[in-house]
């Protein structure tokens, strides 16, 4: 590869990060705000079913996240170690 390509690889590694990072840690507001809409369209529910939405959409999110994040950081760190390792 290429440095061009590979310092573009770690821009798109970076944004990865920064939406998983995003979702990691305002999971529980997304989530409450997806169970809130659940909630409008049921047009009600019991607390506990309520309560069992938000943890489900919470999770999801969190889920989602971790992954993005996950990718995103060893796609990082591959395409340093391949920009410091190239012989030009």
């Amino acid at each position: 590869m290429k440095k061009d390509k590979l310092i573009g690889l770690g821009v798109l590694a970076s944004l990865l990060s920064a939406i998983g990072f995003i979702l990691l840690f305002f999971s529980v507001n997304f989530g409450t705000s997806l169970a809130e809409k659940w909630l409008a369209k049921q047009g009600g529910a019991d607390t506990s079913i309520y309560l069992i939405v938000i943890e489900g959409f919470t999770n999801n999110f969190l889920a989602a996240g971790s992954i993005l994040f996950g990718i995103g950081l060893a796609t990082i760190l591959f395409a340093i170690y391949k920009i410091f390792n190239i012989n030009e």
